[in-house]
């Protein structure tokens, strides 16, 4: 993988060097042939070789007399120019501004000599223009104005483009290969080092990528954020996983109980050797026992059920105040917390909330029905409405802080439950119900100290 994103990237880089090379051809031969067939220069445009050739209109010639138009005279003035005008034969037949050791003939070999080679004064630069009638040489007196000639064929420029066009191609190749494979080594490991990550996430291994500098830090960065919550939700199902279990076979545990009661007590029904004191007392037993486990099979639908948030609620608007204070009345009036000591107060006579009466009874009794299992029977126990929240407080022994931490856990059993009768699932469920409601319930305790259950609702 990490050769194959390599490979793909020099390949694009390749393929716009290719490109880029026959653009340029295209640009240089279009150049070349525009070059042919125009001098680049605009009419407006004037340099020394163009004021040379175009001076040829300046001058005239009569009958091998030679004369200057004014206009002509004008622009050797600018140009800090002479001219020299020849015959046919070499001789000279007029001038303006001539030096003195100008030649008086030239031969056609001065002329080479005079234009190519070797020039009139240091300071002076010759240029030679003609036609059918008289060849004249005009010579700039500027040490800025230089000459260069340069001989062009096109045959040979195609005979070395031929032979040498190969070798550059190849070489530039050649450089574009090494310098994408450097840049492309640079923007591919980070990436390969990116993908290899993906596949130990998908595989479910949860290890950590060296974060880069540049382009892909923020991705390895989030990569590495996300491979950390992975992890930790990996934890945290395995041991609410291994809970589950422990949770599962408790109940099967506490199945068991009242099921071996069930059936000895129907065994002993079944003889027929009972007085009617003993059939009612064991009738009463099965059925005890019986509701028990209606209570658990109960407990654990309800539990899936709010686990997959399909708690059909039927919210109404009711008196939070009236609807607690007939739950501690009920609770008072139960005969074994008869004697009990509930204290119940409220911020205000009505307080409208939307609730479920049904379900919400549930979650505010299980947490009253908590302070009195789990206390002395001479607890002191507070209940006061507010606004927005209902808090049950006592004084009781309170709760460990390793159970307080897993209070709220389908499938945690605390250590001082042994020997209480219930399924264990009630405080996950209460909590679950408020949430259904929008609200939250928080849960404060210290050991010999007493517990505080504070249950937030959402004011209408």
């Amino acid at each position: 993988m990490k050769w194959r994103l390599t490979a793909q990237f020099l390949l694009s880089v390749l393929s716009i060097a290719i490109i880029v090379i026959f653009v340029n051809t295209a640009i240089f031969i279009s150049l070349f042939f525009y070059q042919q067939t125009t001098n680049f220069q605009t009419p407006e445009v004037t340099n020394t070789e163009q004021f040379t050739r175009e001076f040829e209109q300046y001058i005239q010639y009569h009958n091998g007399d030679i004369t200057f138009d004014d206009k002509g005279l004008q622009l050797l003035k600018e140009h800090n120019a002479w001219v020299q005008v020849l015959n046919q034969n070499g001789d000279m037949i007029g001038g303006h501004n001539v030096p003195d050791n100008a030649l008086a003939h030239y031969s056609p070999l001065d002329l080479i000599q005079t234009y190519k080679y070797r020039e009139i004064d240091p300071s002076t630069t010759v240029y030679i223009g003609g036609n059918d009638e008289f060849n004249y040489l005009v010579g700039i007196q500027d040490r800025s104005v230089s000459r260069v000639v340069w001989n062009f064929s096109p045959s040979s420029f195609l005979q070395l483009l031929g032979k040498f066009g190969l070798a550059i191609v190849i070489a530039d190749l050649l450089v574009t290969a090494l310098v994408g494979w450097f840049f492309g080594r640079a923007l591919t490991k980070p990436l390969y080092a990116l993908i290899e990550q993906i596949q130990h996430l998908k595989n479910r291994k949860h290890t950590q990528v060296k974060t880069p500098k540049g382009l892909y830090k923020p991705v390895i960065s989030n990569l590495n954020e996300v491979s950390n919550e992975l992890a930790a939700h990996e934890m945290e199902r395995k041991r609410l996983e291994i809970m589950r279990e422990e949770w599962i076979s408790n109940v099967s545990h506490d199945m068991k109980t009242p099921l071996a009661s069930i059936r000895g007590y129907s065994e002993l029904l079944r003889e027929g050797n009972l007085t009617e004191s003993e059939q009612a007392e064991y009738s009463r037993i099965i059925e005890k026992q019986s509701l028990h486990m209606q209570d658990l099979l109960d407990d654990l639908n309800l539990t899936m059920r709010l686990r997959h948030q399909q708690l059909p609620l039927q919210l109404n608007d009711t008196n939070i105040v009236q609807f607690v204070r007939e739950i501690v009345i009920d609770t008072l009036n139960m005969p074994q917390y008869e004697q009990a000591n509930i204290e119940f107060d409220a911020s205000a006579d009505t307080i409208t909330q939307s609730i479920d009466a049904h379900f919400m009874r549930r979650a505010v009794v299980n947490f009253l029905y908590n302070a009195l299992l789990h206390n002395p029977h001479d607890v002191e126990i507070k209940v006061h409405v507010d606004t927005d929240s209902i808090t049950i407080s006592d004084n009781g022994k309170g709760i460990a802080e390793e159970d307080l931490e897993h209070i709220f856990e389908r499938y945690y059993r605390g250590t001082n439950t042994a020997h209480t009768l219930g399924t264990g699932l009630g405080t996950a469920i209460a909590r679950d119900i408020i949430e259904a409601h929008g609200g939250t319930v928080s849960i404060t305790s210290k050991e010999n100290e007493g517990t505080t259950v504070s249950i937030y609702l959402t004011t209408i």
